[in-house]
């Protein structure tokens, strides 16, 4: 169905709604996907749809998902998926070329995409999460508390025995810094600018619809830190507002057009960096630095910042960096 609507300042672009997905037409042909059912996605995605095949960005965090995806895309498009960036890499058959920095597929030949601290945070803990909700069920008593607990605890169980499912699968198409698609009359750029949420981070850029679409490098609020290097992001983040276009489609929010945000996140990410360093070089453990690092300069910019604090991983992810230990 067609709602009105759609992305941030977007003119009142039209929003198609299907099964487990909104596609939002930023653009012409370059729409924005946000989960839009229980099913857990993990992150935006974005299709860009050429005159004869689809390019998927980030088609999510599970098989199920990736398919969901794949198969809600017949709402918006009859065009084949010929090309995907990162993400749900296994549903694919082998015509499809999956795009990524040559980094990416080192680390998951060498076994580091289902291991690791990232990898124990976001699945491994889930076992965790839902014996949690167990024993919370057991002893509610109001109806309505129990149904809404109920309803996380079997989506916590359905992602979990999702992601059982998932089969590593390295891309089979790589870059070192660039590389270009033609596709029909529209071109697409692949850019490494450096490390950033990741070691292989590779942002979308067309140039003619003048829209970048950057992963999890940025993200509506805080980025995820704790494989990141906060010591580079911030000239990575450089490199990429020499680019020239007019919208940027995060890895988690709504499509928006401010440049200046991408300042603010450089603004903490610089701050976070110093604090972390002085308090490192005082012999200061990770956790004890987490607690007195002030971040508040940046709460009208970043509205979770309420008091004093960061978040610990990623300051144990910088005291890695400074000790020269982080993988």
């Amino acid at each position: 169905s067609q709602v009105g609507g759609g992305a941030e300042e977007g003119g009142g672009s039209a929003t198609t709604e299907a099964v487990h997905f909104a596609f939002t037409e930023v653009v012409p042909g370059v729409y924005h996907a946000r989960g839009a059912s229980d099913l857990v996605v993990g992150s935006n995605a974005v299709v860009v749809v050429n005159e004869a095949d689809v390019l998927l960005v980030d088609s999510h965090i599970s098989p199920a998902a990736a398919s969901a995806l794949i198969e809600d895309l017949r709402s918006i498009t009859d065009n084949p998926v010929r090309y995907a960036a990162a993400h749900g890499n296994q549903v694919y058959p082998p015509e499809v070329e999956i795009i990524s920095h040559e980094a990416t597929r080192a680390a998951i030949a060498a076994g580091r995409s289902n291991s690791g601290r990232s990898y124990e945070l976001f699945v491994g803990s889930i076992p965790r999460r839902i014996e949690q909700l167990e024993a919370r069920l057991d002893t509610m008593t109001d109806a309505a508390a129990h149904a809404e607990v109920e309803a996380t605890l079997e989506a916590q169980r359905t992602y979990y025995a999702q992601l059982q499912e998932v089969v590593p699968t390295a891309p089979n198409t790589t870059l070192s810094e660039r590389l270009t698609l033609f596709r029909g009359g529209r071109e697409i750029q692949f850019h490494f600018f450096g490390r950033a949420h990741t070691e292989g981070d590779v942002i979308v850029y067309l140039p003619d619809d003048r829209v970048i679409i950057t992963g999890d490098m940025l993200t509506a609020g805080l980025p995820y830190m704790g494989d990141g290097y906060v010591n580079e992001w911030v000239e990575t983040l450089d490199r990429l507002k020499a680019l020239d276009f007019d919208w940027i489609i995060p890895g988690h929010g709504e499509p928006y057009r401010e440049r200046e945000r991408i300042d603010h996140l450089q603004a903490y990410l610089q701050d976070l960096w110093d604090q972390s360093v002085v308090l490192h070089g005082q012999g200061v453990s990770a956790e004890d630095a987490a607690a007195r690092i002030d971040l508040t300069a940046h709460a009208d910019n970043f509205g979770g910042i309420a008091s004093p604090g960061a978040n610990p991983v990623a300051v144990l992810r910088i005291f890695e960096l400074l000790d020269g230990t982080a993988n």
